[in-house]
């Protein structure tokens, strides 16, 4: 039988946008248990992209976000020796999380200089409904959608 679920740690707000999204992404971005070097390039790039867009920096990132959340997935499952690939919704958590990743994923494979500029460029890009990690969201929503047919197997 399997453990019990992890309980959910509470994450304090970031200092300077008082929002506790801005600190689950900075803790993605972290390598190395180097968060203040994260923060230095996060907020970079909001002041980066507040710069290029004219916008709220904040408002853009988020609506970038929202922009690369997916809603479905498809799942693995083994139904009579086959495996099929099963649509499924996903939880709120989960969503949020899988944005975020691609959006720093797809942030670090760009060409800029810096980091603050590759997420700067990523975010405007998502927030336009363009670049790579909105093109993952827009991949994962077609498999899931190809992959109707089997949704009665779902569990």
């Amino acid at each position: 039988m399997r453990k019990s679920r992890a309980k959910k740690r509470i994450l304090l707000p970031d200092p300077k946008f008082n929002d506790v999204l801005v600190t689950r992404f900075v803790n993605n971005l972290m390598y190395d248990g180097k968060k203040n070097t994260s923060y230095e390039v996060f907020y970079d790039a909001i002041d980066t992209v507040q710069k290029r867009t004219e916008q709220d920096g904040l408002e853009v990132f988020k609506k970038a976000l929202s922009n690369v959340t997916p809603s479905v997935e498809v799942r693995s499952r083994r139904v009579g020796g086959a495996t099929f690939q099963i649509p499924s919704e996903i939880r709120p958590e989960r969503k949020v999380s899988m944005g975020i990743k691609w959006m720093i994923l797809y942030a670090r494979k760009r060409n800029e200089k810096s980091m603050a500029q590759k997420l700067a460029g990523e975010i405007i890009a998502a927030s336009k409904e363009e670049g790579a990690a909105f093109k993952k969201k827009e991949d994962v929503h077609k498999m899931a959608d190809a992959n109707k047919a089997f949704s009665h197997f779902r569990f």
